[in-house]
Parts: C-alpha cells; sequence; structure tokens
C-alpha cells in the first residue's frame, strides 16, 4: 500500500508547476526574438517583462495574443524496449495588456493577463508508464496591475501586484486489480491561489543601448480545495478514501538581466539572462483530510536546482510597415537525474524562434511568431520503475493584435 502511495505523491499534478512547465510565451514580438524583452522595450507586453521600462513606451495601447502549442511525445522503455506515444491536446496560453497613461505624465499604468504555468498530456491506458500518469491539463492564470514611473529621461521603475491562479486535473492508474483485472484509478482535481509582486528598473544611458533589471516574487500557491476521487476494489475501498487534500507549492522568483541595443533606425538586438528559484522546490507536503494506513500525511524530497536561461533575438524594420525577427535560446533543466517523470520529462534545451510583425495602420497592428522546441532525456527514475528516454517536439505559433490610442 505505501508503493501505491508513493506513485501518487512522485506523480501529483499539484506540483509539475515548478517542474519544467514554466511558459515564456508572454509576447508575440519577444516571443520572435526567443523570448529575450526585458531591457528592449517594444510594447505593451513590457507589464510582463519589465516594468520599469512600462514608462518608456509611447503612447496608450492594449494588445491580445495566443499562442496554441502542439506537443508530440514519445517513451522508449529501456527494460522491454515498447515505445509509447503521448497524444497531448493543443494548449492555448494566451495574453492580454494594455498600457494607458498621459503624454505629459510621468507616470504609465498598465494590466496583464498572461498564462505563466500550463501543459496537457495524455499517455496510453496501457503504457509502461501508467502507475504515474495517463492524463493531465493544468493552467495557471496570472492577473498584474502595474504603475511605472520615468524617474528621468534615462530611468525608468516600476512594480506590479500579481494575483495567480490556476486548476488542475490528473489521472493514473493504480496498481491494484479487481475480481475481473481491471486496475484501479485515481483521479485528483485542485485550484489553488495567492499573491506575489513584479518589480523593474529600466535604464537608457544612450540612444542606442538600454538596461533591464526585473524581479519576480516567489508566489506559494495554496491548495485548499483539492477533490481526490479513488476508484479501486471494494475491498480496498476503505485503505483509499475518495476526499478533500490540501499542500501548498512554492512557484519560484525569477531575476533577469535584460540589455538591448539599437543598432540603427532599422536593426535592434536583445539579450536575457535569466536565474530562476527552482531549489525552492525542495520537499512536497501532501494532506489528506481522511487518512488511513495506506493513505496518510507524506513529506517527499524532490532536490530540485535553480536553473538558467539566456535569450538572444534581433529585429530587422524592412519598412515602415514590416518588421522580421528571429532568436535562439538556451535553459538548463532544474530536474535533476533520477526525478525525471512523464510529466516532466525536462531536459537542457534549445529553442529556435522566428516571428514577424505588421502595421496596418497608425492604430491597428499584429504580430506572429513561431517557437520551435526539442527535447531528449534518458533517466532511470526508481521510484517510478520507468528507465528509458523520453522525446519531446513542441511547435508553438502565436499571434496578437495591437490597438494603438
Amino acid at each position: 500500500m505505501k508503493k501505491i502511495v508513493l506513485f501518487l505523491i512522485l506523480s501529483s499534478p499539484l506540483f509539475i508547476k515548478a517542474q519544467g512547465f514554466q511558459v515564456n510565451l508572454q509576447g508575440q514580438k519577444q516571443q520572435g526574438m526567443a523570448g529575450a524583452g526585458t531591457g528592449l522595450m517594444q510594447d505593451a507586453a513590457a507589464v510582463f517583462f519589465n516594468p520599469g521600462g512600462v514608462s518608456f513606451l509611447q503612447g496608450n495601447s492594449a494588445s491580445v495574443g495566443m499562442t496554441p502549442t502542439f506537443a508530440n511525445g514519445t517513451f522508449l522503455d529501456a527494460d522491454n524496449g515498447s515505445v509509447a506515444h503521448s497524444d497531448a491536446p493543443v494548449g492555448t496560453p494566451f495574453t492580454a495588456y494594455v498600457v494607458w497613461g498621459p503624454d505629459s505624465s510621468r507616470f504609465k499604468f498598465g494590466f496583464g493577463v498572461y498564462t505563466p504555468f500550463g501543459s496537457i498530456a495524455s499517455w496510453p491506458d496501457n503504457w509502461t508508464g501508467r502507475f504515474a500518469l495517463i492524463y493531465m491539463k493544468l493552467q495557471s492564470i496570472y492577473f498584474q496591475p502595474t504603475v511605472s514611473y520615468k524617474v528621468c529621461n534615462k530611468l525608468g521603475i516600476g512594480a506590479g501586484l500579481v494575483y495567480g491562479t490556476g486548476d488542475v486535473e490528473f489521472k493514473q492508474v493504480m496498481p491494484v486489480v479487481d475480481a475481473n483485472g481491471n486496475y484501479g484509478i485515481a483521479d485528483l482535481k485542485a485550484t489553488a491561489a495567492n499573491y506575489g509582486f513584479n518589480v523593474g528598473l529600466y535604464y537608457q544611458p544612450t540612444d542606442k543601448l538600454s538596461i533591464g533589471l526585473t524581479y519576480r516574487s516567489q508566489i506559494t500557491m495554496n491548495v485548499t480545495n483539492g477533490q481526490a476521487t479513488f476508484t479501486v476494489p471494494p475491498s480496498l475501498a476503505s485503505n483509499f478514501p475518495s476526499g478533500p487534500f490540501t499542500s501548498k507549492l512554492p512557484l519560484p522568483q525569477e531575476g533577469t538581466l535584460g540589455i538591448g541595443y539599437k543598432v540603427n533606425d532599422k536593426l535592434s538586438f536583445a539579450f536575457d539572462a535569466n536565474i530562476i528559484g527552482w531549489k525552492a522546490l525542495d520537499t512536497i507536503a501532501f494532506y489528506y483530510k481522511d487518512t488511513t494506513s495506506a493513505l496518510k500525511p507524506t513529506k517527499l524530497p524532490r532536490d530540485y536546482q535553480n536553473a538558467y536561461a539566456f535569450r538572444l533575438g534581433a529585429q530587422y524594420m524592412i519598412n515602415d510597415k514590416l518588421t522580421v525577427r528571429g532568436g535562439v535560446a538556451y535553459s538548463i533543466s532544474p530536474v535533476k537525474a533520477g526525478y525525471v517523470t512523464p510529466e516532466v520529462p525536462d531536459a537542457n534545451k534549445v529553442n529556435l524562434t522566428c516571428g514577424v510583425g505588421y502595421k496596418f495602420s497608425s492604430h491597428f497592428g499584429a504580430d506572429a511568431s513561431v517557437t520551435f522546441e526539442n527535447l531528449k532525456r534518458t533517466d532511470d527514475n526508481l521510484s517510478l520503475q520507468l528507465n528509458g528516454t523520453y522525446k519531446t517536439y513542441i511547435l508553438a505559433p502565436g499571434l496578437s493584435v495591437i490597438y494603438q490610442f
């Protein structure tokens, strides 16, 4: 029975938000440039990328965007040579921003809604890792009111209050069978919420060079109304009572240094270096309201490490209406050897991006981007009894429209 609980805890969806499921799709211009946007102010997405630079934006604007994500995953079992395919539905990260303020004022105000964590995964009911995962859907939404102040013509500061909320559904097969050979099913659903903040500084020493520095706080998401449903043989029903559970999840803090450089009126470069405090996810505490000898509160070490990411992008204005973009990013995984799971087959990776922007008029414009990601990770997870190689291909085309006023 303890083994069943260990499977459940290790695979719990409440914690995958902090295990490599960070979504870096918060602005189409920036996505086209590998996600670099802390030191180069371009549009209202600065609410997310650098609140300190919002006061340097010209005029007022509002934008909405979406980036559907298409993922194809496989797992090659090193023990028996079987291959399983993940049939992941399309994910839909989205953004909405607005920035406004009088031209005569040093203040600008902004509001952003975006999805910083999320994923969808679906594995066959009979695959090797069915006791770890067969279905998972995760979505988080952050709301961020922001104020930015231009201290002088070269320096801006800003801050935003962040309210984060999310929901998740997760299913796995349980290694218990009834008289007909049917396995049990664990189905978990939960919502979580809490507050944090986003602060930034923007410095423009010359017309060509700009520097940004931002800090996004850790948000400890409180799960207070989770619901666990166990479908097991009647003889085991008393060992696995369905009911509420609670937990806390520290979503990591993040610091970013960004540099923007305008070679001329047409060509610009942007570089971001991120450090993400995944080490905060050291131990998972998971509490059921109704406990038994088989189902009891558990504290499980995760021992994650802080991670780094480096992003380099460029854009070139072909004319007053058309702009093209491209970029490359390298990210280091926080998941150590021995901790890789079907929800988080994370690895050190290279992202390639490209994008295009077009101004239809002085008020309306659109931006599009494409991100390609290719992951490969071989790991031996003894707790889950999964030894093999994960391969994941992700394609994320995005589109946003902007209105300037």
